[in-house]
């Protein structure tokens, strides 16, 4: 479903991306992971299209993005839903207005067909009822979940996750984990989660992706992941501070 092909990116002379292949397959769940800096949420920026590469091709559905008009690009957009990091609520609206907020933006429908979006999307993320809160009375993980809620209101084909279980308890964090393995499951979505978290990584993920000095150098299964025996993906793995990845 989703293709990145040689894909370059600098920021003045700071090269960020250095030739990226990545195939992401459809209706799995793909982590992509790696130290903070390597730029993971810029490869995410270009899988939506909120970035586009200094060289490369960007491909979903057998589309180049890189290569559409504005338009055509809003176009494509509809096809993806969004959990980033903070869950980036609106805090002036309920959640139930959070949650219609893409639909209302982008459907024709009648409210009462809104609501029923809205209190089905919330069931599904196990917070049915309530509509009427504010945004800004709800925990960090509430948070996150009326975020996937919200995500997953326009039925897209794909979600991308930007470190969905950041700033949360353990017990938060194993919900959201099984949230996200029934919500990519129920609604058969292809998933992109970037995260620094290995836990949550290894149990989620179908196939995990190792990003380093701007190049995708491993790919494969939970379990090829584990069994790697490059240097640099042993290292991150068991937390070292010896090894060929420096410490700055």
């Amino acid at each position: 479903m989703i293709k990145l092909i040689d894909i370059h990116k600098a920021f003045g002379p700071h090269k960020v991306l250095k030739g990226v292949h990545l195939d992401i397959e459809a209706g799995k769940t793909t982590a992509i992971m790696g130290k903070s800096g390597e730029g993971k949420s810029v490869l995410l920026k270009h899988v939506i299209g909120l970035i586009k590469p200094d060289a490369g091709q960007v491909i979903i559905d057998d589309v180049d993005i890189t290569k559409v008009n504005e338009k055509g690009l809003n176009e494509i957009r509809k096809k993806f839903g969004m959990l980033f990091q903070d869950a980036a609520l609106f805090d002036s609206m309920t959640v139930g207005e959070n949650v219609a907020f893409p639909l209302r933006e982008h459907k024709k429908l009648r409210e009462k067909e809104i609501r029923e979006i809205v209190a089905e999307r919330l069931r599904a993320v196990g917070l049915s009822g309530i509509e009427d809160k504010m945004s800004s009375e709800l925990s960090g993980g509430m948070r996150k979940r009326v975020g996937l809620a919200r995500a997953i209101a326009m039925n897209p084909q794909i979600v991308l996750f930007d470190e969905p279980t950041t700033g949360l308890d353990p017990i938060m964090t194993e919900a959201i984990n099984q949230l996200i393995i029934d919500t990519q499951n129920n609604f058969h979505l292809t998933c992109v989660v970037i995260s620094h978290d290995l836990g949550s990584i290894f149990k989620i993920s179908h196939k995990i992706a190792m990003l380093y000095e701007g190049e995708i150098i491993e790919y494969g299964t939970p379990d090829e992941i584990k069994a790697s025996q490059n240097p640099v993906l042993v290292q991150f793995l068991s937390g070292s501070i010896e090894g060929p990845i420096k410490i700055v």
